[in-house]
């Protein structure tokens, strides 16, 4: 069987691989149909993700189909299309038992710690898969993206009269996007790029965007009645960004890192002490945030299309990733179709 393999960074190939072979007791054969293409696997490609390990299968935004299951199984039968929730935790952690299985001490993600969804098939547990009678491949692969947003968002918890900066255009921002929309809360995008500030107006409806420059307090205090945001989000993983956000949150306000950096982050305490904010930071995604995501998809609450920009053949992978590093090749979501 053909696989993936990621043997170091920069050095995506093709190998050969043993076939899964028949799933044990609470676990799930699956057929993996779509593949997408996030900022993890990005980072993990060019060696600056810090929870990476090599040589890795990558692959965890997944579209598969059940073809069989093993003793205990009820939650999914043969032929259910699922979303895969790609956080392997131990059930009986600390973190799990205190309903943090996201954060778990024993967490190993799919893709990124034990192997992905870049082969046709393989075997995880069950409880992970989420089912969908009406969803496509496509949209199923799309959900893991959007749970990384709304997990952040519902740390952040805005309000309607309140507003929200989103650092960040890429994928991750723009699934927070998706979630800090459904509250009502004024949407405020900041990027470096003109062309992903271009894509959230023409493409994702939001009103307000600013590009960073020297100038970006006073423009945010435009938008926002004289004061700064109520909830910045920072999906960069850049540390100088991350670093600046501290100083621009209203009273009150929070900030919440979903972006993730290997380097440090600094801050001047008094800058954040004065307006008494608040520091969280958001890790992967719950069960829960996949149930509603794929309500909401099958509801029409969430429209998937502007998203995919790219398509990939699994075969055509290994020459076409690295284009998918770089911005000026608009890629928001590249999705690899695996058949």
């Amino acid at each position: 069987m053909k696989a993936l393999l990621l043997e170091s960074p920069k050095n995506l190939k093709c190998v050969e691989i043993d076939s899964p072979g028949s799933p044990g007791p609470g676990e799930a054969l699956v057929r993996v149909h779509r593949v997408g293409v996030c900022g993890t696997d990005i980072s993990g490609y060019l060696g600056k993700m810090p929870f990476f390990s090599y040589p890795r299968i990558p692959g965890h935004e997944l579209g598969v189909e059940v073809l069989a299951i093993g003793e205990g199984v009820t939650q999914v039968k043969p032929g259910d299309h699922c979303s895969v929730e790609p956080y392997i935790n131990d059930p009986n952690s600390y973190a799990s038992r205190r309903g943090h299985p996201n954060c778990c001490e024993n967490l190993q993600v799919l893709g990124v710690h034990r192997d992905g969804g870049l082969r046709p098939e393989f075997i995880l547990p069950a409880r992970k898969l989420h089912p969908s009678i009406s969803l496509t491949f496509d949209q199923l692969a799309i959900v893991e993206t959007l749970a990384i947003g709304c997990h952040a968002v519902n740390r952040a918890a805005p309000l309607g009269d309140e507003s929200v900066l989103i650092i960040g255009a890429g994928p991750i921002g723009l699934s927070t996007l998706e979630f800090v929309k459904l509250t009502g809360a004024k949407t405020i995008v900041l990027d470096v790029n003109e062309h992903r500030l271009d894509f959230c107006r023409r493409v994702m409806g939001v009103k307000h965007t600013v590009k960073n420059s020297e100038h970006v307090e006073k423009d945010l205090r435009d938008l926002t009645d004289g004061h700064l945001p109520d909830v910045v989000i920072d999906a960069t993983g850049n540390s100088a960004s991350m670093s600046n956000a501290f100083g621009l949150i209203a009273p009150g306000g929070r900030i919440v890192f979903v972006g993730i950096t290997t380097e440090e982050v600094h801050f001047k305490h008094a800058l954040f002490h004065k307006p008494e904010g608040t520091l969280l930071c958001s890790r992967n995604a719950l069960p829960g945030d996949f149930r509603r995501i794929i309500g909401l998809i099958e509801e029409g609450m969430i429209d998937t299309k502007p998203w995919i920009t790219h398509r990939a053949a699994f075969d055509d992978l290994p020459g076409l990733f690295p284009s998918f590093t770089k911005a000026e090749t608009g890629v928001i979501k590249a999705i690899v179709e695996v058949n």
